[in-house]
């Protein structure tokens, strides 16, 4: 294997090993040290790669917040098609996937508000809005000027929607509280739904009944994964 090979699988190791440190116990209580005896490494060894630990924690929220803003992601390409609120179900649907897959560096935002003030975070909720109004605005606008739509903003709808979906399985999942709207959580996604798309309505038009939610699993506790 090539040295630039070799420094990188260390790298990638390094990184692993923090994530799971920091998403457990924290940023402060975690130390360079603990972070290179999970990684299987010595000490000099991370700091090759990462010159202090806060280097190592904006990388890793750096790399999820690449992935989230990655035109491949699945939850991204039903963006583009920008067929709110019929693809309501489908935004929920990948967003609770993206959850599923992503909660340690999830865990890793609510660390950085609390530990850095959102020093870390801010710059990607700072740009939102401008994202969306980017991909909506036009088609949206097209839809409200033909009748389709009441009186909301629909754009706001959207940003409304997706933070609430990240939230809602953020909390069923790793807070240790499943069905914490008293109901089983793709039940929960369905009412919600619904009073979205009759908010969205025009007076007086009849709200649509919408797709059942599909009862893939049960809310889960934090998983652990390796």
């Amino acid at each position: 294997m090539a040295v630039s090979e070799s420094r990188n699988a260390s790298a990638e190791e390094v990184l692993k090993a923090a994530l799971e440190l920091f998403s457990r116990q924290g940023y402060g209580a975690t130390t360079m040290r603990q972070i290179a005896e999970k990684a299987g490494t010595s000490l000099g060894n991370v700091y090759h790669h990462f010159k202090n630990k806060e280097e190592i924690f904006a990388t890793l929220l750096n790399r999820y917040f690449q992935v989230l803003l990655d035109p491949n992601l699945r939850l991204n390409q039903v963006f583009a098609r920008a067929a709110f609120p019929e693809d309501l179900e489908e935004m929920a649907a990948h967003i609770e996937e993206v959850v599923d897959r992503f909660g340690r560096e999830i865990m890793l935002i609510y660390i950085d508000v609390i530990e850095f003030s959102g020093k870390h975070v801010r710059w990607f909720y700072e740009t939102m809005a401008e994202r969306f109004h980017r991909i909506y605005d036009e088609p949206l606008k097209a839809r409200k000027e033909r009748g389709e739509l009441g009186e909301v903003d629909p754009v706001f709808a959207v940003m409304l929607s997706v933070r609430w979906f990240f939230y809602f399985f953020t909390v069923e999942k790793y807070f240790g509280v499943p069905m914490h709207f008293g109901m089983d959580p793709h039940q929960a996604v369905h009412e919600f739904i619904k009073v979205l798309r009759c908010g969205l309505l025009p007076r007086g038009e009849p709200c649509p009944q919408g797709q059942q939610p599909a009862q893939k699993s049960k809310a889960k506790g934090r998983r652990a994964r390796s």
